[in-house]
């Protein structure tokens, strides 16, 4: 299992709109196979910083979300609307190995 860790730089004066961005995405990401396990918004210390986690079986199952993502009608919604919107202002992705008892 390969978990992805987004770390978002998001506009602070637009948490409601990258909330709901977020919302959008849960259900895709679940859609293609993977696990979200949600994102996580400021609420006290930084006001800029937001996180998201999902897992996928394998790298290659990530991979493969990756390419659908690109062509499927309401994930092309949700980056319009981020876009639309300016409530990212970035991010960086990082992959980490989940440890479970």
């Amino acid at each position: 299992m390969i978990t992805c860790y987004l770390r978002y730089i998001i506009d602070s004066y637009k948490i409601e709109d990258f909330e709901k961005y977020a919302k959008m995405w849960i259900p895709l990401v679940n859609k293609f196979g993977g696990k979200h396990h949600g994102y996580f918004l400021p609420h006290e210390g930084a006001n800029n910083i937001a996180v998201a986690l999902f897992s996928f079986p394998s790298l290659a199952e990530y991979e493969e979300y990756r390419k659908k993502i690109k062509t499927d009608t309401d994930c092309q919604i949700a980056f319009a609307f981020a876009e639309k919107t300016r409530c990212i202002i970035s991010y960086e992705r990082s992959f980490m190995r989940p440890v479970f008892e």
